[in-house]
């Protein structure tokens, strides 16, 4: 009687994980059903660009492997030729603000009946111009950034942007990490856009990802103490002068979002999972979902209510304040992005660092971690503690066949 209770019990537990992970698994991955749903559109006429014909006629464009992690956020490892990419779909509304979700401006009651029909193209450039400077704010360039965007909305470089390719582009710019990649194309430290359709598109696969950590079984973690854990994730990771360069792409990463050429952007997620890194070892954005534009993570904040300190949190890393005053939270984080990539460094460097600039490595670390307050706020020891940082880095591998 014993040995038929565990086995029942044992065939009971085995079948309910595995429907926990199909359950899990269905709700996570429908890449189908996102490609239906676009290419339904794009058949109709009502949407266009670069990976329309690929993915709904030729079907040339494929989805592989299954990445998601949101069920609203469809990711996808996938080919467009020769090309290997990673597919993202979205699927569901995302609410203007909240928490634990993306700050977005979706989604209307169809993303993709803006604009109407019979809009001029100048009407357009000026509907992409009021949002983008809801954004970004106001900024001298900001009519730079529009021709840019008019720039990538027209694919087929004919010079005219169609009605399809401009639902197309006003769906895409609703999303923060697209604005980014937009914004920082030409940098090294974003990955290449290969394509769109509809608010789907194709951004370059980084082939070596995350930064660091190692992936086991939610089982395996249960019973790892969280020190050994933190150890785990360091074991396998490319020799100290090559994690030294990708860790100076992570800086200057910092400093490109930080006033950069289109205003400041904000990283409130600075995790090893949301970067990777190339075959040259350039540090690559993999997740620019909590990669948010300043003003427009001040604006959400301003209307967030609070009770307590807690209540101002976006992402894991963007916090700010509660004024008790009015139960609103205050508009500027109170840590930079330079400290909380520093912190995401930190065993990373010091695990395997030449003895010789140890301790030296050790305190500016620790000095970038302590920064507090906005970048504005204190920017000279911002750009000094930057730019030693750097400078320490560079010096130990200029030398080498590594940097």
């Amino acid at each position: 009687m014993k040995y038929m209770f565990f086995s029942w019990l044992a065939v009971f537990v085995g079948s309910w994980v595995v429907y926990v992970e199909y359950s899990s698994y269905s709700e996570l991955c429908r890449g189908q059903a996102c490609k239906n749903a676009i290419c339904d559109k794009y058949r109709k006429g009502l949407i266009d660009g670069s990976a329309c014909s690929s993915l709904c006629e030729k079907d040339t464009l494929y989805l592989g492997k299954c990445l998601s992690s949101k069920p609203n956020n469809q990711v996808y490892s996938g080919g467009w030729g020769d090309l290997e990419g990673v597919v993202k779909c979205q699927m569901e509304e995302v609410p203007r603000y909240d928490p634990g979700n993306e700050i977005e401006h979706r989604k209307e009651a169809s993303p993709f009946n803006k604009p109407t029909k019979g809009t001029s193209v100048e009407k357009f450039k000026a509907i992409v111009l009021s949002h983008l400077k809801t954004k970004v704010g106001e900024q001298a360039n900001l009519q730079d950034l529009v021709s840019l965007v008019l720039f990538v909305a027209d694919y087929n470089k004919d010079g005219l942007i169609s009605l399809p390719e401009a639902r197309s582009m006003w769906a895409l710019l609703q999303l923060n990490e697209f604005l980014l990649a937009v914004v920082l194309q030409d940098r090294e430290h974003a990955p290449r856009l290969l394509g769109f359709c509809g608010d789907l598109y194709v951004m370059e696969k980084v082939p070596y990802a995350p930064l660091y950590g190692i992936s086991l079984p939610w089982v395996v973690e249960l019973w790892i103490p969280a020190g050994l854990r933190r150890s785990m994730d360091q074991w396998f990771t490319p020799s100290w002068p090559h994690k030294a360069k990708i860790s100076i792409g992570l800086l200057e990463l910092v400093e490109d979002v930080f006033h950069g050429t289109f205003g400041s952007f904000l990283m409130c997620d600075v995790s090893a999972a949301d970067f990777g890194y190339n075959d040259r070892h350039d540090l690559k954005v993999m997740d620019a979902h909590h990669i948010v534009p300043e003003a427009t993570f001040q604006e959400a904040m301003r209307e967030q209510r609070c009770n307590v300190d807690e209540d101002c949190l976006y992402g894991t890393d963007c916090r700010t304040s509660c004024d008790l005053t009015k139960h609103r939270c205050t508009p500027e984080v109170t840590r930079p992005n330079l400290a909380k990539a520093c912190s995401s460094l930190k065993e990373y460097l010091l695990r395997g660092v030449p003895s010789d600039i140890q301790d030296e490595l050790e305190k500016q670390l620790y000095a970038c971690i302590a920064l507090k307050g906005s970048a504005e706020q204190m920017e000279m020891e911002h750009s000094l503690i930057l730019n030693n940082l750097k400078t320490l880095l560079w010096k130990k591998i200029s030398h080498t066949k590594d940097s």
